[in-house]
């Protein structure tokens, strides 16, 4: 489980294609720190399990399903990818509960820069749309934000410096797709209710 709290800005070093599957490799000192065989990752928050790590890098082998779900197949050599290592228990959740399982691809459709905050426009997938409300929790590659303002077919949320430049937002140009994770408590909701009205 994560928090959604990104603790570096990494980068892609390696892709090495193989059948139904990538072993990616990527450069990150903080999270590999005290990172063993085993550990869990997330990389643009897709959980990967760490297969090998040395001198501030990690290797993690993606199968067809995640590549599919997730952007981690558009990835290139040099790419910056979100970094956060597994919550620890006992630490402070700073964010939100996050899995690290994706639940669909958005793509960042529009920035609006102010002084002091920008505003940013994703496309929202049709299917994940009834997760999504206004003051809400939503990952957006592997980092929590609160929705400021939600559509059918869109959302936004507004970004402080300090996750701007601490984070790949920064640097995101539009058309660049995202990886989305809803609120996994919401999802639970639907179940319950729906097995509920089922049952009267």
């Amino acid at each position: 489980m994560f928090t959604g709290l990104v603790e570096e800005v990494g980068s892609v070093e390696k892709l090495e294609r193989l059948d139904n599957a990538v072993r990616l490799t990527v450069r990150g000192p903080k999270v590999t720190s005290d990172a063993q065989t085993g550990d869990s990752i997330a990389v643009d928050g897709v959980c990967l399990t760490v297969v090998e790590c040395s001198d501030g890098v990690f290797s993690a082998d993606v199968m067809q399903e995640t590549l599919d779900r997730s952007r981690l197949g558009s990835y290139e050599i040099g790419s910056q990818v979100n970094l956060e290592r597994a919550l620890a228990a006992g630490a402070r959740l700073g964010g939100h509960i996050v899995q690290g399982h994706v639940d669909g691809v958005g793509v960042l459709l529009a920035r609006e820069s102010t002084t002091h905050w920008d505003v940013l426009r994703f496309f929202l997938p049709k299917d994940l749309s009834r997760y999504v409300v206004e003051k809400g929790s939503i990952a957006v590659n592997g980092t929590s934000l609160t929705v400021s303002a939600v559509g059918e077919d869109f959302f936004e949320v507004s970004l402080i410096p300090t996750t701007l430049a601490e984070t790949t937002f920064g640097e995101l140009s539009d058309g660049e797709p995202v990886n989305l994770e809803v609120d996994v408590v919401a999802k639970y909701v639907e179940k319950m209710v729906g097995g509920y009205h089922r049952s009267l």
